[in-house]
């Protein structure tokens, strides 16, 4: 019983790490289905909530729900102004152009931080209570039982927002093709910076959500980045299903490999969970093989 009970709870807190990974990995695909872009600047879009809360909540005393909807505002502006000023002006480039701004963009991000912030490791309050949760004879944290929960809800709505809006049906529609979407008057540019504008919100939840369990510095974007990109394509970069089953996968492999195995290889365990994937099913378990032309 004692095995049965650690292994739930283990499995709660593997979900609850996989469900940031899938929040994180499904804004690359979003990004690479409406706009080709491969956005290596995606850790850093959690790297700076992160710190705009800890600057909004921490040190100016910021009511926590005040400085949450000013953060998600701030994120959701930078990804269009990231959209406006480096995208689209190279969006008919190569998209190893675009790999090279956004690798750039991101290393400027992280480094302004540790330069003119601090490179220190910042606290950031629990956001949930302490006291955890019993589900019988189950233990789990009141924090991955919520970030599981708050995960999912945002994950649903973004499903319902492209399944049954408007925009998100253009945008499903710029996805699947872009020059037929232009040709039945979808604007397109528009469409690529809701895009960016949502996939900056739902990043930013998820920096708020990883802001109390791995505290706030200035390279956290960057192994969080990986993780999400390694998800992604594992699921399969040109399905946002595929993007989060890619990021439970990477979540529960982290989390029981390093409980059962050794916590010290708890990246190797991905990266080679990443090499089947590529070795067997290259498209991603749950990705379509497009042909080559």
């Amino acid at each position: 019983m004692g095995s049965l009970n650690s292994f739930l709870q283990l499995l709660v807190a593997g979900l609850a790490t996989g469900a940031l990974y899938a929040m994180v990995a499904i804004g690359f695909v979003l990004l690479w289905q409406t706009s080709g872009t491969i956005n290596f600047a995606q850790g850093e879009l959690v790297m700076l909530p992160a710190f705009l809360m800890v600057l909004f909540h921490v040190v100016l005393h910021w009511p926590f729900w005040l400085a949450l909807v000013c953060t998600m505002l701030l994120c959701g502006l930078f990804g269009l102004a990231m959209q406006r000023g480096i995208i689209q002006p190279l969006i008919k480039q190569d998209v190893l152009v675009i790999v090279l701004a956004t690798l750039g963009l991101s290393m400027l991000l992280r480094y302004a931080v540790l330069v003119f912030w601090t490179p220190q490791v910042l606290f950031f309050p629990k956001i949930f209570s302490t006291t955890p949760i019993r589900l019988g004879q189950v233990v789990i944290t009141a924090e991955d039982f919520w970030v599981v929960v708050i995960a999912t809800g945002m994950i649903l709505a973004l499903w319902g927002f492209i399944k049954y809006t408007r925009l998100g049906k253009a945008m499903q529609a710029v996805a699947q093709n872009r020059e037929a979407a232009l040709l039945v008057g979808i604007r397109v540019s528009s469409l690529i910076g809701v895009t960016f504008v949502v996939n900056a919100i739902l990043t930013a939840v998820a920096g708020v959500l990883i802001a109390p369990i791995y505290f706030v510095r200035w390279d956290m974007g960057l192994f969080l980045g990986l993780k999400a990109f390694y998800a992604a394509i594992i699921g399969g970069f040109n399905q946002i299903n595929g993007a989060l089953v890619g990021g439970i996968l990477v979540g529960l492999t982290e989390t029981f490999c390093s409980a059962y195995l050794s916590n010290s290889y708890r990246d190797v365990y991905v990266l080679v969970f990443l090499f089947l994937v590529l070795m067997l099913k290259p498209e991603g378990l749950l990705g379509v093989r497009q042909a080559r032309y």
